[in-house]
Formats: structure tokens, sequence, C-alpha cells
């Protein structure tokens, strides 16, 4: 999704080498391919077992500059290292859930029948079925009460909680329906174009994958890795991802205000902090073009931030 926007917000340096978090489809990864030259490098990385193979059978064999690396995003930092790779000139973020991932048999879904997974790589960790299994009423109020924003969280908690004492919830339309039957018909058909479930399986889902913690990490990681002018390029698809990346590009960005009747010279006032982002543009959203052909798109903002080169003070 925004995949020429997002390219072109990169600004790409045909030798230069760049980062794609979340190789997913691979569709920002060919793109920005596209624009490197044989001397420019792309290294991609994905949670997903899957995606990875798919960049390796699609990408890697018939590309001498691209890399694909099974690993979270926030491992980052200590991959690039180890490939000898210390600085950057663009990194993008593409959010949330693929397409592929979708599909019934990865759990994600709440309109079919399939196993409740939700991992995100299912290599390893605990599936949803599992944690739900377990998990306190308490902390699955508070899951779904934080990660989805739902109203509701509380009496959902307590439904599955109830539902799992009857019988084990293991598969994604047993939660559905659960969910759905405990909100309101007045909130369904408030949001009419909402699934009832969508906020409880959006929530559980970031809680699995850990999301949130993940993005944090890749954010702070950013700033070190990306050369001066190098730029960073994320999009996001929920309210509290978007809200984390619009708050560190602004404190980034941001100098340690100094009070107006202190009389410093301008490299004095460095001294009191200096910025390390700048701001390009405001946030994007995608086109009616794009949303009428991928209704997912619809949630979709990107923000973009440009790494500032240091000054020396002297």
């Amino acid at each position: 999704m925004l995949f020429h926007e997002a390219v072109d917000a990169l600004s790409i340096k045909p030798d230069g080498v760049y980062v794609d978090g979340t190789f997913g489809r691979g569709g920002h990864s060919r793109l920005i391919l596209s624009h490197l030259s044989n001397k420019g490098r792309l290294i991609a990385f994905d949670r997903d077992p899957v995606a990875v193979e798919a960049g390796k059978i699609e990408l890697a064999w018939n590309s001498k500059n691209f890399n694909i690396l099974h690993s979270r995003f926030s491992q980052m930092q200590d991959e690039l290292l180890k490939m000898g790779v210390q600085t950057i000139d663009g990194i993008v973020l593409d959010l949330g859930i693929s397409s592929p991932q979708l599909e019934a048999e990865r759990g994600f879904s709440f309109r079919a029948e399939g196993p409740l997974d939700m991992r995100m790589d299912t290599s390893r960790g605990q599936t949803a079925a599992q944690w739900i299994e377990t998990v306190s009423e308490t902390d699955l109020e508070r899951v779904i009460k934080d990660y989805g924003e739902e109203r509701y969280a509380r009496s959902i908690a307590r439904a599955i909680v109830v539902a799992r004492a009857r019988q084990p919830i293991v598969t994604t339309l047993q939660l559905a329906e659960i969910v759905a039957a405990v909100v309101r018909a007045r909130e369904r058909k408030r949001e009419s174009q909402q699934n009832p479930a969508t906020r409880t399986f959006q929530a559980i889902r970031i809680f699995i994958n850990q999301e949130l913690e993940e993005l944090s990490l890749v954010l702070r990681q950013s700033v070190d890795l990306l050369n001066p002018g190098g730029r960073l390029v994320v999009i996001s698809f929920h309210s509290l991802e978007d809200r984390m990346v619009k708050r560190f590009m602004r404190a980034a960005a941001k100098i340690d205000s100094v009070p107006r009747d202190i009389p410093l010279r301008e490299i004095e006032k460095q001294r009191f902090g200096r910025p390390l982002l700048k701001i390009i543009g405001k946030a994007v959203r995608p086109g009616e073009q794009e949303i009428s052909k991928n209704k997912r798109s619809r949630s979709a903002v990107m923000r973009v931030a440009e790494r500032i080169a240091l000054k020396t003070l002297i």
C-alpha cells in the first residue's frame, strides 16, 4: 500500500543502501530495486518464514544486490552489523499484516474458519488460542481495551472466560461469535461496515506479536542507522502505531527550548539539545483510487522523517 508514495519519499540514491523492514508481498522491495544501480543494495526483513521463502524465490536468486532475512525488524541493527553494514540511506516500514496472512489457516481473519494462531512468525511463540486458554480475565480485558480501544472490553473478556470454561476456544469463528454476541446491536448498527470482532482480533494480534514494543525498538535504532539525509518512511494502519510514530518523529525533530531572556549565540543554544530528524511534509493517506482497489488501505497513514547531520560544536 502507498507503494509509489513510500518509495518516492525515500528519495533513493541509486548507489545507496536501503532496508525494507516488512517485506510482506515484496511490493516496496521490487520498486526500490528498480531505482538502484548495480552498486546499490537492499536488505529486507520479515518475521514470517513464508514471506522470507517467497522473497528468496522471487527476488534473491535474480538480484545480486538484494538480501532477505528471517528476523524481527527490532533486531535490525544487530543483523545489519553482522553483515558489515553500519549505516544506511533509508528505511521503509509497512506495519500490520500482509494480505497472504489473512488466509484462513493463519488465524488472523474473523471472517473465515481457521486455527486461532495469529503469530506472524509461525516458527516460535505462543498462539492466540494458547494464550486465551490461560490468560486471566483482568489481563485479557486490559489487552482488548488498550490495544483494541474496545469500549466493551470488560464484557468481552468475561464472555471469553465463561466460554473457555465450557470448551477450548481454538478457532477464529469461535472467538468471533463470542465477541459478536457481546457487542450491542446499536454498536453494530452504528458501525455497520466494521465487523464487531475487529477490535478484539486486532488487540490480540498486536499483543501476541508484541507489535508496539517491536515498533518502539526499531524507531530508536533508525536514528543511529540512518546516514545524514537518509529517510525513515513508516506506514501505519492503527491509531496506536501512528500515534507512536508521530510522537517519535516530533520528539526527534524538536530542539530543547531555551528561555527567551537568556542571550545565547546559536552555537551555544545547540548545547541544550540538537534535533536528530527533520519531518518531511504532512501525513499522507491513500487516494480514492487506491482505496477502491483495496479497502484495507483506507486506514493507512504514511509519515516521513529525514536524518539531520550533526554540526560539530566549537
